[in-house]
């Protein structure tokens, strides 16, 4: 039986009541979160902050919207905030009301789920091992013609890779070429070091039909918050704020995305070099171990287990053991074998490797 019931890594109600470990008491490896924890200052800002709790958050996220603009260097009416990165994954589909919506699997369920929800038909073309699980360029561009809408993930969820400069440029060219939107969900591009991001944010002022979606929560530690943004032509922009619900975003996430975007740079230095670190670390020991795994770049790495481990398998053992992994067995495009894991800091990391090897020398 699946632990990821409701579909996404982190449920360690789940995980507690299935294996009889206290939920504080987990070692959790199937939610990619910043090890780091949220920058410094924030926590005191939002306990600073409760009292104003009796108030109604800014239905125009104002603030927020005039720090990302500046941030960013996007007009303020580009922008919408939501509640997570999903949120406005589903404003999109609200606002934009496509009929046919293409994904390129393996990728986040929640692409397919939201569509579903708002009556789109989903048609899918696969990535390929030999090229790390992305989608032939031509592949995408054929998918982009026959539907109205089309999620990309920026590095791709559950396998960490990015698309090329030049092949982003030709979905949003063709995007152009057939009226279809391209929706690029960018919720991991913070944990890659900004020379090594393949981003349209600079050219998307020229794309009417181009959609950025960025998590604030994965990067800044707050997905109990929930924060996200889309950055998107005005009128577009103007589209997918018009179904929102008023108030959808709480007044204390809104002070975090401002407080996080003032943080600091020393911290997110800090993660980046962290996360590169323990990323190769992990990637060393995961092949001694005899597993397989791709040159993701985010914080989180797509692993196959050797023969005869399972995915189901490997989460029970390790889940007894207070660890917890996200199993990618029902990812179309994957095998009941692969697994994702996030990467943490290093007593975390060799805690998991350690259980591992215990596990599969057992």
């Amino acid at each position: 039986m699946e632990l990821e019931v409701y579909g996404h890594g982190g449920d360690l109600l789940t995980a507690s009541a299935r294996y009889g470990v206290a939920a504080g008491e987990w070692t959790d490896f199937s939610a990619n979160i910043n090890p780091l924890g949220p920058p410094p200052g924030l926590l005191e800002a939002l306990r600073e902050a409760l009292p104003g709790i009796v108030r109604y958050p800014d239905p125009g996220h104002r603030g927020l919207v005039k720090q990302l603009s500046m941030h960013l260097q996007v007009e303020e009416d580009m922008l919408v905030i939501g509640n997570g990165a999903a949120e406005n994954m589903a404003l999109a589909l609200l606002g934009l009301t496509p009929q046919k919506v293409g994904v390129v699997e393996p990728c986040f369920s929640e692409y397919r789920t939201l569509s579903e929800q708002f009556g789109a038909r989903v048609q899918s073309v696969f990535g390929t091992e030999a090229r790390a699980f992305k989608a032939a360029p031509e592949e995408v561009e054929e998918l982009i013609q026959k539907t109205d809408l089309v999620f990309i993930g920026q590095p791709n969820n559950p396998n960490g890779v990015q698309y090329s400069l030049d092949e982003l440029r030709r979905f949003a060219a063709a995007g152009e070429q057939y009226g279809t939107y391209i929706v690029i969900d960018e919720a991991f591009i913070d944990f890659i070091p900004e020379p090594e991001r393949q981003t349209l944010l600079p050219e998307l002022r020229n794309n009417s039909h181009l959609i950025l979606i960025r998590s604030m929560t994965k990067f800044f530690a707050i997905p109990g918050l929930r924060l996200g943004y889309a950055i998107a032509h005005p009128d577009t922009a103007r589209r997918m704020r018009d179904k929102q619900v008023t108030w959808s975003v709480n007044s204390l996430a809104l002070l975090a995305g401002e407080v996080c975007l003032r943080a600091d740079a020393s911290h997110e230095q800090a993660t980046l070099e962290l996360v590169k670190r323990q990323r190769d670390l992990m990637h060393s020991e995961l092949t001694r171990l005899g597993c397989q795994t791709w040159p993701g770049e985010a914080n989180f790495l797509l692993v196959r287990l050797p023969e005869p481990w399972t995915a189901e398998s490997m989460q029970t053992a390790l889940g007894r053991r207070g660890v917890l992994v996200r199993s990618c067995a029902m990812y179309p495009g994957l095998t009941n074998r692969d697994i994702r894991l996030a990467v943490k800091d290093e007593p975390a990391c060799s805690k998991l490797l350690r259980e591992l090897e215990a596990i599969m020398r057992g």
